[in-house]
């Protein structure tokens, strides 16, 4: 369970570090949040919240048992 959440952060964290350098910069336009049209207009708020609920598996992996 533990590997599996960290899967799960690490692409949390690599779709909300891209949208947010997308959103920003207008660089590297492969994330899945900016083809989701359901985010329209709102694809920054997405990628911030990407990455904070990543931060939050990532701490539910640390303190889950092996």
């Amino acid at each position: 369970m533990k590997k599996l959440l960290e899967f799960v952060g690490v692409i949390l964290l690599i779709q909300g570090a891209g949208g947010l350098v997308h959103e920003l910069f207008g660089w590297m336009k492969w994330g899945f949040i900016q083809k989701l049209g359901i985010f329209d207009g709102w694809e920054l708020y997405a990628s911030i919240s990407a990455l904070v609920l990543a931060v939050a598996v990532f701490a539910a992996a640390e303190s889950a048992k092996t």
